[in-house]
């Protein structure tokens, strides 16, 4: 049975060091209050700004047009239009030589967020800045839009975005699309789940996400303590269910326990004695991922810290009821058990976002079809589809980096004679598996060089709260 101890400490330092660059590692997505720098240079009147579009007169249904026509523009730089600031977008935006290509980022986050360390936030463990690092901190990136992708216009080349504020929509055109949108919560149509989100379940992906559950743990815990409230409501507040036997999951329950164990038995001493913790599988058992080892020594230490974990228990629904005047809500299992409960997080499946549904991509297990190079059928080398959205012929795993294509042949993308010709393959690339830039060297010791995608395996981890986890 492999196990090992880590220093919560340095496995932020070096998780973060995967991927982040080394300036600006843990900066908050909203600007801190300092002083000005002198360096700082605002952009001229005349300069593409990302208000451009939605400061048109054009109502919420027309569609304003950025930089539409490339005689107009002068550009001498093929563009890169990236959709998404996760994994393999944010990844590909900083990696790609800004000198060949002039990158654009879509994404309604206009951070990286580090998801591995999201559990912690959730429970107050970790500040919310210390795993997000802002979009526009990435050197040389060409424009970011804080907006939604709606459609694909492959013919046209030019994907149709919604503001996030204003719902104004504006086009984009394009030499090359990157989508790594991701995947959302899937709730597999279980009633009530979509309806009671953000009241009493909540999906733990974005950050958005951990701040209400931190908001709702508290408030929990403050009804609870009045001194009027009934037993059955009570109990009912200090009920926490968590949906899924993945690593997100597992790691939210540790965390969770940990605060229960730690600072509620200072602040709530009263109130421990009614906590109620429990992790709901509705596979043969957790971590399915890693190794039936780890998976079971992660278990029995749920286990160990009184935590009713059960496998094999699918979830059939959400029922509100009134039990002794006091209004409930009460999860309801495949098996027939039920259970009283104050907040419920729902971990446990990916569904694709409504841009990659509504598309007309070739999708298979609800993910964009693409080749050994990333690329999608039938879009002459111009669409790519990175990251958890995208399935790969080998039906890979979904990946948290991706290996940048540089294009060595001398293909003129900007020439209008080349519209219709499809792009070539991309020239070897060496998959970036070093975790830090210093080491890259090695890369080429340890991977051979290949046009087509490489997914190399660093190894999976997750932790069990402060001072333990499993790697695999």
């Amino acid at each position: 049975m492999a196990h090992f101890v880590f220093a919560p400490s340095s496995a932020v330092a070096a998780a973060s060091r995967r991927l982040l660059p080394p300036a600006g590692r843990l900066q908050a997505a909203t600007p801190r209050r300092h002083r000005p720098s002198r360096r700082v240079r605002w952009p001229a009147a005349s300069a593409p700004c990302v208000c451009a579009p939605f400061g048109t007169a054009a109502s919420s249904s027309s569609a304003a047009v950025d930089d539409d026509s490339r005689a107009a523009e002068g550009r001498t730089k093929p563009r890169v239009l990236i959709l998404g600031s996760g994994w393999a977008g944010f990844t590909l935006a900083r990696r790609l030589d800004k000198s060949l290509y002039d990158v654009r980022v879509v994404s309604p986050a206009n951070h990286f967020l580090f998801t591995p360390l999201l559990p912690s936030t959730a429970v107050g463990t970790l500040e919310f800045r210390a795993i997000q690092e802002p979009v526009r901190t990435i050197r040389g990136l060409g424009q970011y839009y804080q907006a939604k992708a709606r459609e694909l216009d492959l013919e046209r080349r030019s994907v149709t975005c919604e503001d996030l504020y204003k719902g104004v929509r504006f086009e984009v055109p394009y030499d090359y699309l990157c989508v790594a949108g991701g995947m959302k919560s899937n709730t597999f149509n279980t009633p009530n789940v979509e309806r009671l989100e953000g009241v009493v379940v909540f999906f733990l992906k974005h950050l958005y996400h951990a701040r209400k559950i931190r908001n709702r743990i508290l408030e929990c815990f403050e009804r609870a303590s009045n001194p009027t409230i009934p037993a059955v409501q009570r109990d009912r507040l200090l009920s926490f269910i968590v949906v899924g036997g993945g690593p997100t999951s597992c790691e939210f329950m540790s965390e969770l326990h940990n605060v229960v164990t730690s600072d509620v038995a200072k602040w709530y001493p009263d109130l421990v004695g009614h906590i109620k913790l429990t992790l709901v599988e509705a596979g043969q058992g957790i971590l399915g991922s890693f190794g039936k080892a780890l998976s079971d020594y992660y278990l029995n230490r749920l286990k160990e810290q009184n935590i009713d974990v059960r496998p094999n228990t699918a979830m059939s629904g959400i029922d509100e009821r009134y039990i002794e005047g006091e209004q409930i809500t009460v999860a309801k299992f495949a098996d027939g058990s039920e259970v009283n409960f104050g907040a419920l997080v729902w971990s446990a499946g990916l569904a694709p976002v409504k841009l990659v549904e509504n598309s007309n991509l070739a999708l298979e297990r609800n993910r964009i079809v693409v080749d050994d190079y990333l690329r999608v059928p039938d879009a002459l080398g111009r669409v790519y589809a990175l990251g958890d959205c995208a399935l790969s012929p080998d039906n890979l795993p979904p990946t948290a980096t991706v290996a940048e294509h540089n294009y060595y042949s001398e293909f003129d993308v900007l020439d209008k004679k080349n519209d219709d010709v499809e792009v070539p393959p991309p020239g070897d690339v060496t998959p970036y598996l070093m975790p830090w830039n210093i080491l890259s060297v090695l890369n080429k010791l340890f991977c051979k060089s290949s046009p087509k995608f490489q997914y190399k395996n660093r190894g999976a981890m997750a932790s069990m709260g402060f001072g333990g986890g499993v790697t695999d």
